[in-house]
């Protein structure tokens, strides 16, 4: 865990001590069965207990920890494998949102995806992982209401909680920024010109090489 946490907006304080603890698990810094405590990583951000405890119920809710009964909350152990079948799960939803989504959008809702890709673009050219994490998952998400099938569009969500950490970490590998962003631009030219099922092959191809990418990344990390 690398920084102080002491100036950031209330706000946006647990979602900063969430990207941290994040990247120190995923890069090993933290193994697995680790113990953390609420008070020591309050104090260690300069932060109250109620954002940290925040924090570590969306870590929870990906599956980077266990909330224990008297053992607390610990560092959880997640294989390779269970990792990349949630990649493959997911991978197979996202495809089927972006077939339904190219056929159901509204206008409004192709602009509102080119704006995301464009405002993105600023992130890619800085390096800044976390404002292009955010504005990713403003763009997946507003793929999912585009299906206009609200049901759908909850499963996919519910399911990329669960992979948000992994997500947001698989960024950080190389170049993977820019393929990403690059990637995202492919899928938008094959909704606009309304082809549903190039869309849907180019969102999966998008999810599994971020799969790829964060194995290297762990790889690297941890290696």
């Amino acid at each position: 865990m690398h920084g102080d946490i002491q100036t950031i907006d209330s706000g946006l304080l647990s979602d900063r001590i969430r990207n941290a603890l994040t990247d120190a698990i995923t890069s090993g810094e933290l193994p697995a069965g680790t113990a953390l405590d609420e008070q020591n990583l309050a104090q260690r951000y300069g932060a109250s207990r109620t954002p940290v405890r925040e924090a570590l119920r969306q870590l929870a809710a990906s599956g980077l920890v266990e909330i224990r009964p008297r053992r607390g909350v610990v560092v959880a152990r997640l294989t390779p494998e269970r990792i990349a079948d949630m990649f493959e799960t997911t991978a197979e939803i996202e495809a089927l949102c972006a077939r339904l989504a190219t056929y159901r959008m509204t206008p409004l809702e192709r602009g509102r995806l080119m704006d995301l890709h464009a405002d993105s673009a600023a992130a890619v050219e800085a390096g800044d992982v976390d404002a292009y994490d955010r504005l990713n998952r403003a763009f997946h998400e507003s793929l999912y209401a585009a299906t206009h099938n609200g049901f759908m569009a909850e499963q996919a969500l519910a399911i990329r909680e669960r992979l948000a950490a992994f997500r947001r970490t698989q960024l950080r590998h190389a170049d993977r920024i820019r393929r990403s962003w690059d990637e995202h631009g492919e899928i938008l030219s094959a909704i606009a010109e309304g082809d549903g099922e190039l869309a849907a092959r180019r969102m999966r191809a998008h999810m599994l090489r971020a799969a790829a990418a964060l194995g290297r990344f762990i790889a690297d990390t941890v290696g």
